[in-house]
């Protein structure tokens, strides 16, 4: 990931295994990490049951907070594709009874975010 990039937000891709060896705490005995993004210090990864943001907080990145939102939960999303001066695409996602976006996430445009919102209706619908 570029300095550029990760000075912006925008999320790269981390393989389901290196996410697995990092957070294998945070899994469930059946639980698989399908796709993987990290923003800068942050990660969100969706496995076969649920999306898990990880948001690392403060100066030191001492305090964590882990946020699981299982695929049900989920009421709607939307995805807004980067433009020709706009540079990064935008996914934004809502949890059942929320009125603003739970999630709302960058990528730059080396990540299909066709194939996002694609896995993302997968699980969802």
């Amino acid at each position: 990931m570029s300095i550029l990039n990760k000075l912006l937000g925008n999320a790269s891709v981390v393989s389901p295994e290196e996410l697995t060896k990092k957070y294998e705490k945070l899994l469930i005995k059946s639980e698989l990490v399908e796709l993987g993004f990290k923003l800068f210090r942050d990660v969100f990864m969706f496995t076969n049951k649920r999306l898990i943001i990880i948001d690392v907080q403060g100066l030191t990145g001492s305090k964590v907070e882990y946020r699981s939102m299982p695929y049900k939960n989920i009421s709607r999303f939307s995805l807004e594709t980067a433009g020709t001066f706009d540079l990064d695409a935008e996914l934004k996602i809502w949890i059942s009874g929320e009125n603003l976006p739970t999630v709302s996430k960058k990528f730059n445009k080396s990540i299909d975010v066709y194939e996002v919102q694609k896995f993302l209706a997968e699980k969802v619908m």
